[in-house]
Parts: structure tokens; C-alpha cells; sequence
């Protein structure tokens, strides 16, 4: 079973003003994708998730030219031999850095989807995991920057249908971030888990501010406070209180992350599948992570197959976290251009899904009516 094709389609679709959320890079204007097809010569279809890199037009044309030349007539079941080839002549020397850990993800999610369809198999099993109830957080693009009390309005019905933790936007101000941060957890009391992402917004001084408050609140970790490759400053806020430091969605491969490990700083860990190489390389960062004692806790992008995959996941390692469940309002890539990746139930919990591979249908056609809009994602 030969990979006969690959085909990268870059998407977006703009987020109208009535569901745009401002975080710590600023107000969400669209919202962007790369959805990475590959056909075997027997006639077998997988599809993955590669993260738009905030430039889906140029992630996609990387993927449909060279990468796809690398793996052409490759063993479309050989996950580790496509990967290791992409990245000797591509990733390892040379060659475009995260643009090219962000493409291969694609192209090995897609992969894996293949051998579960050849085999029958949902991913997890073919993972060796086993179906259980992973506990969720709501994430992704919502609960940001706006008065306490529609913030915890929001929180409201997000609780009211099962989750047991919430994920809180910060990098606003310290103060203001304290204020959203302490009306949440005066409204639902200590039972509810409080995470917080400043999404790279702080400087060394705001968390040295913020932290001795998230400390008071509970909160269970402070989420991305500066750029991933900006190690000292994590070296430095360690000490600033006990909130644990989390990152990892901008950090490619297990070769970033050994070093995120050994500087001890960062102690939840959140790769992202459709970035850090795909499931391949997310076991062995799983793996590593496994070796020191930390949690995996992944980050998960755009559309319902890196959602699904990260379950699937999620249920085949023994130091995995949480679930990032996508709840912001209006996700087309989530609700209309998969079938349903997950549910959460009144446990606040998903499970994997049980059909072949991912366990996803995908609408092609949806893809040719969402063409990629370029330009920034974020203002």
C-alpha cells in the first residue's frame, strides 16, 4: 500500500463581530485551517489536520510541493519512515523549521487514519489504548476578555452541561485578568478547575504581578505567559508562585521539548498534533514527558480531526490530562466540515470515537465553498 497522492487545502471562513473573541494576541477577524488528503494506491483515503501557522496558504503550498514529493511511492502503513525522511531532507537541516513540523503533522495524522481504515481499527486501538472517559476543559476560542459578568454568564452554561473546568483568557492586565479570574471562581466556588492562558501576552513583570493572585484562586495553571522560545523569562516567573507554568502548542517535535523538560521551568506539557509532527512524534513526546513524571495536557487546533485524533490519543497514554474542548460559538471547521468529532457528557468527559480511523467523515465539498482568505487571522 503505496501513498499515491497528497493533497493540502488551505480554508477559513470570517468571524462575524457578534463571535469574535479578544485574547492576548488580539480580536479573532477569521478563521483559518489545512486539511491534508492522502490517497493509497488501493484506493484508501486519510485525512488529517496540519495548523494553519497563520499563514494556511503557505503551510498548504509547502505540503503539496515538497513534502509531497518527499513521500510519493513511500509504504503509506510506514509512519515512522515517512516521518524520519521528511525530516533528514526537510526538518533537519536546512529546510523550513515549524512550517515543515506543522505540514508533516498533516500528512501523518492523515496516516494514521489510513492504517485504522485498513485495519478496521479506531485509531486508539491501533494506538494501544482502550475507550475510557478522558476528563475535558472548555477552550479554544472563547471565554476572553469582557466584563465579569458576562464572563461568568458564559461560564454558567458551559457548566451547566457538564464541564467541570474551564479554561480563562488572560494577558489583558494583571489586574483586570485577577478580576475576571476571582468573579469565576467566586460565582462556582472551589470545585470547579480553573485554568488560565495569557496566550504569550505577559511580560516578566505582569507575572510577577498575576501569579500570587492565581495562586490565591486555585488556579491550576498559567498557560503560555510568553513566546515558547523565550526560556529565561519561564526560568525566571518559576519562582514568582506555585501556579504550575504551561506550554508546548509552539514547541515542535521531541527535541524542543527535551529541552522544555530538562529546564524544568514548564511542567504541563500541551503538544498540538497537527504541529509538533503528528501522532507519531506526539508519543514519543508523550513517552519522554512519561519519563520525568509530567502530564500531557494537548492543545487542539482548528477543525474537528485534530480534535478527534487528540482523544483517540489521549486514551492510548498513561500521563495524559485534559481534553481542550472547543467550545467557541460558530466553528464551521468543528460543526460542518467533519462529522461530530466528540461529545461531552454530564461527567464532563469525552470518549473516542469507534469508527475506522479518526471516525470522522469529512464534506469536500465544504472546502471548495471556504477557499483560504489571507492575511492576519488576529488584529
Amino acid at each position: 500500500m503505496r501513498i499515491a497522492d497528497v493533497t493540502a487545502h488551505p480554508t477559513s471562513f470570517p468571524v462575524p463581530p457578534s463571535q469574535s473573541v479578544t485574547l492576548g494576541i488580539g480580536r479573532a477577524v477569521k478563521r483559518d485551517a489545512v486539511v491534508v488528503k492522502v490517497t493509497t494506491d488501493d484506493g484508501l483515503v486519510g485525512y488529517g489536520e496540519a495548523h494553519h501557522g497563520r499563514a494556511p496558504g503557505a503551510v498548504a503550498h509547502l505540503v503539496n510541493t515538497t513534502l509531497r514529493q518527499l513521500v510519493l511511492g513511500l509504504d503509506a502503513t510506514d509512519v515512522v519512515g515517512v516521518w524520519a525522511r521528511i525530516y533528514k531532507m526537510q526538518l533537519g537541516s536546512h529546510g523550513l523549521g515549524a512550517a515543515t513540523a506543522i505540514g508533516m503533522s498533516g500528512i501523518d495524522m492523515a496516516l494514521w487514519d489510513i492504517r485504522g481504515k485498513a485495519v478496521g481499527w479506531p485509531l486508539y486501538r491501533l494506538l494501544g489504548g482502550v475507550s475510557r472517559p478522558i476528563p475535558a476543559y472548555a477552550g479554544g476560542v472563547s471565554l476572553g476578555y469582557q466584563e465579569p459578568a458576562a464572563l461568568v454568564e458564559e461560564a454558567s452554561a458551559l457548566v451547566a452541561t457538564g464541564y467541570r473546568a474551564l479554561k480563562l483568557r488572560i494577558g489583558d492586565s494583571p489586574a483586570q485578568d485577577l478580576v475576571r479570574v476571582g468573579a469565576v471562581r467566586k460565582a462556582f466556588g472551589e470545585e470547579l478547575v480553573l485554568l488560565t492562558d495569557a496566550n504569550t501576552g505577559y511580560t516578566v513583570e505582569d507575572a510577577r504581578k498575576a501569579m500570587p493572585g492565581l495562586d490565591a484562586y486555585g488556579v491550576g495553571w498559567l498557560e503560555e505567559p510568553f513566546p515558547a522560545h523565550d526560556y529565561r523569562s519561564y526560568q525566571m516567573a518559576r519562582g514568582f508562585g506555585r501556579v504550575p507554568l504551561a506550554a508546548g502548542e509552539n514547541h515542535y517535535t521531541r527535541f524542543e521539548f527535551t529541552r522544555v523538560v530538562e529546564d524544568g521551568a514548564i511542567t504541563v506539557l500541551q503538544p498540538d498534533l497537527s504541529k509538533t509532527g503528528g501522532p507519531t512524534e506526539g508519543l514519543r513526546i508523550a513517552a519522554l514527558a512519561g519519563a520525568w513524571k509530567l502530564p500531557i495536557n494537548p492543545h487542539t487546533s482548528m477543525t474537528g480531526l485534530n480534535m478527534a485524533a487528540t482523544i483517540h490519543f489521549l486514551a492510548a497514554i498513561d500521563n495524559g490530562g485534559y481534553f481542550e474542548a472547543d467550545v467557541s460559538k460558530g466553528n464551521l471547521f468543528r460543526d460542518a466540515l467533519v462529522s461530530r468529532p466528540y461529545e461531552v457528557g454530564r461527567d464532563g468527559c469525552v470518549r473516542p470515537l469507534e469508527k475506522p480511523g479518526l471516525g470522522l467523515d469529512l464534506d469536500e465539498e465544504f472546502l471548495a465553498r471556504h477557499p483560504v482568505i489571507e492575511g492576519p487571522s488576529y488584529v
